[in-house]
């Protein structure tokens, strides 16, 4: 069962359950990914990948992070919390993510066979570990991973 057919579902029971939260946050998820489609539909198909809808789940994964440490700092204790919620339920669609030490031993790999040593090199180190780890880490990590890497 793909991801998409999986928050469907789930959608659905949260419906006969009534959870009023989970119901929320699963609707927003669904009309994300009817807009993903809409903008990738080419010839009448409208079907999308699961790695578009892990993009998807990550961007709005990163939305909620964001706007938790911005209600942190704002004091809105009570937003926090509704967004931590919001970014569990969604977290449950994403695949496992990588770890620092995972990501720091891909990227130190990938310097080797480039033979990267500066951080001219960083475009070019960016490029290939964000398509190798596209949906298993954030791309704020790597980058920070990569410079730190190369700055050594």
């Amino acid at each position: 069962m793909s991801i998409k057919e999986t928050i469907m579902n789930d959608l659905k029971e949260a419906m006969k359950s009534q959870k009023a939260d989970k119901l929320r946050v699963l609707r927003s998820m669904k009309a994300k990914i009817l807009e993903k489609e809409i903008s990738e539909r080419k010839g009448g198909e409208s079907s999308i990948t699961d790695e578009q809808v892990i993009e998807v789940l990550m961007k709005a994964a990163k939305q909620r992070k964001e706007s938790i440490d911005q209600f942190e700092q704002g004091g809105r204790d009570d937003l926090v919390e509704k967004e931590k919620e919001e970014l569990s339920i969604i977290e449950t669609y994403l695949p496992e993510m990588m770890d620092e030490d995972a990501i720091r031993k891909e990227v130190r790999k990938q310097m080797e066979e480039m033979g990267a040593t500066s951080m001219a090199d960083m475009g070019k180190v960016m490029g290939v570990m964000m398509s190798k780890l596209k949906g298993k880490a954030e791309g704020g990590d790597v980058s920070r991973i990569v410079k730190e890497e190369l700055s050594k």
